[in-house]
C-alpha cells in the first residue's frame, strides 16, 4: 500500500506560465480587460438610470395653452359646414384639441387642452385642417394625424414654364386629362392624391412619392404626351409593386 503515488495538489496561485508574452501583445491584452470591465460598468450604470413618463402637451408647454388659425377660403365654407362633424371627431376625440370655427376671422381655431396627450397633436390637427380646406377629401386629409411621413405640396403651373391665355388652359387641362384619367393614372401609379385648383396643383403623400407624381405633372406641362407619361407611370407602379 505504501508503494501507491500520493496524489500531487498544486497551488495554481504561484504557478508560473512558461508562455513569455511580448510586451505589445501583453499591453492589448491588459487593454482589451480593461474595455470589458468598462462596458460592464456602462451596462450596470444603464439598469440603474431612471426613467420617466412622457409629458403631456400641457406639461411641455409649462402650463400654456397654445393656439393655431387656419383660415378658410370662400369657396371651401360650404364643403366645411357640410363635413364638419366628420372633420370635428378626429381632432377632439383622438387628438384632444379644442376647435371652433370663428365666424368673425373666417378662420378654424385649434388649441390645446390639459387633457392633450401629445405635443405635435396641434401642429397635427392644423395640417389636417390645412389639408381639408385646400381641397382634399377628409378620408385622404386624415391620413395626416396617422402616418408621419405624409406631407403637402403645392405649386403654381407657371413655376415651371411662363404660360398665359390658352396656353395655360391647355396646360391645365393635360394635368387632368379627359373625366380626370390622367390625374387619376397619376394617383394610383404613384399613391399619393392630387388636387387641381386654378393654376394651382397640391400633392398628398410620402416624399419620394410626391416627387414622382411632380415630375410626371411637370412633364404634362412642358407639353409631353400623355401617352408617354403613362407609360412612365405604368413602369413606376410596376417598381414600387416589386418594392413593396
Amino acid at each position: 500500500m505504501s508503494d501507491i503515488a500520493q496524489p500531487v495538489i498544486v497551488d495554481p496561485s504561484v504557478i508560473q506560465s512558461r508562455i513569455r508574452m511580448s510586451e505589445s501583445l501583453e499591453a492589448q491584452h491588459q487593454q482589451n480587460h480593461e474595455e470589458e470591465d468598462e462596458v460592464m460598468e456602462d451596462d450596470a450604470a444603464a439598469e440603474k438610470m431612471p426613467t420617466f413618463a412622457k409629458l403631456s402637451a400641457h406639461a411641455s408647454s409649462s402650463g400654456r395653452t397654445e393656439y393655431r388659425r387656419v383660415r378658410c377660403p370662400p369657396h371651401r365654407y360650404t364643403p366645411l359646414r357640410e363635413n364638419w362633424e366628420s372633420i370635428l371627431t378626429p381632432l377632439v376625440e383622438f387628438l384632444k384639441l379644442q376647435v371652433r370655427f370663428n365666424t368673425r376671422t373666417r378662420s378654424v381655431e385649434l388649441k390645446t387642452s390639459p387633457h392633450t396627450a401629445d405635443a405635435s397633436s396641434l401642429q397635427k390637427g392644423a395640417d389636417f385642417v390645412s389639408a381639408f380646406l385646400l381641397g382634399f377629401e377628409v378620408q385622404d386629409a386624415v391620413a395626416l394625424l396617422r402616418l408621419d411621413d405624409l406631407s403637402v405640396e403645392s405649386f403654381q403651373v407657371t413655376d415651371v414654364k411662363i404660360l398665359k391665355g390658352d396656353h395655360l388652359s391647355r396646360a391645365v387641362g393635360r394635368i387632368a386629362g379627359q373625366d380626370g384619367k390622367t390625374r387619376f393614372a397619376i394617383e394610383n401609379a404613384t399613391r399619393t392624391r392630387i388636387v387641381v385648383a386654378d393654376t394651382r396643383i397640391h400633392l398628398l403623400g410620402s416624399y419620394a412619392n410626391i416627387r414622382v407624381a411632380r415630375n410626371a405633372i411637370c412633364d404634362l406641362i412642358l407639353g409631353a404626351p400623355p401617352g408617354k407619361v403613362y407609360n412612365n407611370m405604368r413602369n413606376v407602379a410596376k417598381r414600387m409593386n416589386e418594392r413593396y
